[in-house]
């Protein structure tokens, strides 16, 4: 274990202990750092309005793209479930195969397409429908990026049609002798049955949402536009990307990680927490 163990203490441990110590100075990677105690979370938490944008607009992405996708997951996956025969691999090829496609490439593809003078407002132009600016819209750049999301869904659309198929089917048939509409079996014997893979998808997606850094930041054009249009991109990762390798505040940047992280910590236990409530695992549904 001896290399596992070197290697574990030298690329996690060591860097999270670096960060925690520079996140109590003020530190810009040229120089010796200075320690400031709790001078960057004061900053942060009371001097920063940058910060509390991130945080608004991370907080939107997590509390609207995240129920969307698993919503989205969920209802193509059932889909999928009722094609039978040779075009079933064939359909769930097709939805899983955006997924193999980089982020960075997929959303290059989302700015083509969502370009003011792209297919998509040429089309609705055509239709006398009205032409969003997307990307260049305040109002409109992060409900762009759910539309990539959502485009990407096929891993967790395996994992939902995985789960559909494992519904042992002697429910079904027992619900439907009981005189049991769709929407109750749905109900009553689907959702219960798979509540432990919608669990697993939000945690992950709640943790995926906090991190967002990619789609948003070639979608804001990289550079020193990050956060554009109007700071409506401004995600915390961004920022954090932003304080540390741009403007070289490490120190700054190693407290805002570490709230990251607290933050994470503090949803994925709220859900861990409220899953008593709400999932169900074969062994123990009653």
């Amino acid at each position: 274990m001896a290399p596992w163990a070197v290697g574990f203490l030298l690329f996690y441990v060591y860097p999270m202990l670096a960060s925690l110590y520079f996140s109590f100075t003020q530190y810009d990677l040229l120089t010796q750092p200075q320690w400031t105690g709790f001078g960057n979370y004061s900053y942060m938490l009371h001097k920063d309005p940058s910060f509390w944008l991130a945080m608004r607009n991370t907080v939107w992405i997590v509390a609207i793209s995240t129920p969307i996708q698993v919503v989205f997951a969920m209802s193509t996956a059932m889909v999928l479930t009722r094609v039978q025969g040779r075009g079933a691999s064939i359909y769930r090829t097709i939805f899983f195969a955006p997924t193999m496609v980089p982020a960075v490439a997929a959303t290059l593809g989302f700015l083509f397409l969502l370009n003011p003078t792209g297919p998509l407002d040429r089309l609705l132009g055509f239709l006398h429908l009205p032409q969003p600016l997307w990307f260049q819209d305040p109002h409109t750049a992060k409900p762009g990026l759910v539309l990539l999301a959502m485009w990407g869904i096929g891993n967790t659309m395996i994992i939902f049609l995985a789960a559909l198929l494992d519904v042992p089917r002697s429910l079904y048939e027992a619900a439907e002798v009981e005189g049991a509409t769709s929407w109750q079996r749905f109900r009553f014997v689907t959702l219960p049955m798979i509540s432990p893979v919608i669990f697993f998808s939000l945690v992950i997606g709640v943790i995926y949402g906090f991190q967002y850094f990619t789609e948003a930041y070639v979608a804001a054009g990289g550079g020193g536009s990050l956060g554009d249009p109007q700071g409506s991109m401004l995600f915390y990762g961004i920022y954090l990307y932003q304080q540390g390798f741009a403007y070289f505040h490490m120190g700054y940047a190693s407290a805002l990680a570490w709230v990251l992280f607290v933050i994470i910590m503090v949803w994925t236990l709220l859900l861990i927490w409220s899953s008593r409530r709400w999932v169900h695992y074969q062994g123990g549904l009653k």
